[in-house]
């Protein structure tokens, strides 16, 4: 790697390594649930309404967070979220009570979407357009790794000892990363941007119009909507619905998020970038394909409880992270800088209040008047209608510079 590739490749290094135990300290929950919920006496609709907390928060806080990225030093916010996330997970073990843990939930909401709001901008800055896609990809890269990690986690401790030891391990690593993210230099808004900065994608005004955008958006709010309710309930549905014990559910689940999410995301990024060769749409056809392609597999894992089950929810979890970097880079290209941390924000708010919030409820209302496997139906019929409006957001897809001489001089000019 050539030295002037080595600040961005660094400053992607921590951002991704935040990022990863960003989820680690989110999914623990989810992987110790079954114990809480016997402790604290609480019925499956009560556990969503833990989770749709944590992101009611994390969406209305993203739009404030959103402007003052867009006006102040980004590395600062990110680095204050990281310690308030950090906090919280560390104190989740002295929670003795529900109205306690979803305190605890509120504020590991509020410090996580300081970071998520904002990291995506400062990798725009960092790399051109055409190369987002697998930049994206490794930095989401630690959204499965991570949660797998949560699962591993929170399974391994949770057997040896109680659901409360966990949390203690999850929550030192944030406070070391969010010392060195003060260490890093910031980047020039908008000094990668290769595309041009029309009123579209540069003003909140023009933002109302942009369809690139609004269809990025809620394509990826459904594949939120799914990714959010399986990764709550899946847990639960194979320790209860299918005979695992906890350990055994956490460790199955959580390997095959880390195969799959390792193997699928990095392929994404990488096949959206070369699709870009032959169209600009490639990273809303990709991501479409693979929402497609996710229905049939969940439905075999969640409805056919024999050995089929383990290779169709590998396959379905192939399908649903293959979309991860294409689809994040179609938002972040979607909007110039001056709006880019503003409009990220606002992405959360609509990602959240027709993803996860309504999502991990749902299913938990269904599961207490039907059943744990017909509450999955809404995660899948959300993948098809994520699937549908990428399928028809590809219409405006902004022409991407393809030339890679003019590709690599403006990033070797940045870094220099």
């Amino acid at each position: 790697m050539s030295r002037r590739l080595y600040p961005a490749a660094g400053a992607l290094g921590l951002l991704t390594s935040l990022n990863l135990f960003n989820y680690i300290d989110r999914s623990v929950l989810a992987a110790v649930q079954p114990l809480i919920q016997a402790e604290f006496h609480r019925n499956d609709a009560d556990m969503g309404w833990v989770s749709s907390v944590f992101f009611f928060f994390y969406m209305a806080t993203a739009p404030l967070v959103g402007v003052l990225a867009d006006r102040y030093q980004r590395k600062l916010l990110v680095a204050g979220g990281a310690f308030l996330w950090s906090g919280a997970t560390f104190l989740t073990a002295v929670t003795h009570s529900y109205s306690q843990l979803l305190l605890r939930h509120t504020i590991v909401g509020v410090g996580e979407v300081s970071f998520v709001t904002i990291a995506p901008s400062l990798i725009a800055d960092l790399f051109p357009e055409r190369l987002r896609g697998r930049m994206l990809a490794i930095f989401y890269l630690a959204i499965p790794v991570g949660t797998a990690g949560g699962y591993l986690l929170g399974g391994f401790f949770a057997a040896r000892q109680d659901w409360r030891a966990p949390f203690y391990v999850a929550g030192v690593p944030g406070f070391l990363l969010a010392l060195l993210m003060l260490l890093i230099p910031e980047p020039e808004r908008g000094s990668s941007d290769m595309l041009q900065a029309t009123p579209e994608r540069a003003t909140l005004r023009g933002l109302g119009g942009n369809g690139a955008y609004w269809t990025a958006s809620l394509g990826l709010a459904m594949l939120t909507f799914a990714q959010g309710g399986l990764a709550v309930w899946m847990p639960t549905f194979l320790s209860r619905m299918r005979g695992m014990t906890l350990l055994h559910a956490n460790y199955v689940f959580g390997l095959i998020m880390l195969f799959n999410g390792i193997v699928a995301t990095l392929a994404g990024g990488w096949l959206g970038d070369r699709l870009l060769r032959r169209t600009s749409a490639a990273y809303y056809v990709v991501s479409a394909a693979g929402m497609f392609a996710a229905l049939p597999f969940m439905a075999i894992a969640i409805f056919h409880p024999g050995w089929q089950m383990y290779p169709a929810m590998a396959a379905g979890a192939f399908c649903l992270l293959l979309n991860t970097g294409p689809l994040n880079a179609a938002l972040v290209n979607s909007v110039a800088a001056p709006i880019r941390s503003t409009a990220l924000a606002l992405n959360l708010f609509v990602i959240h209040i027709l993803g996860d919030i309504p999502a991990t409820p749902l299913m938990g209302w269904i599961s207490d008047h039907s059943s744990l496997e017909i509450a999955f139906i809404p995660a899948i019929v959300a993948c098809g209608l994520s699937g549908a409006i990428l399928v028809y957001g590809k219409r405006y897809a902004p022409q991407i510079v393809l030339e890679e001489s003019v590709a690599v001089e403006a990033a070797s000019n940045h870094l220099r």
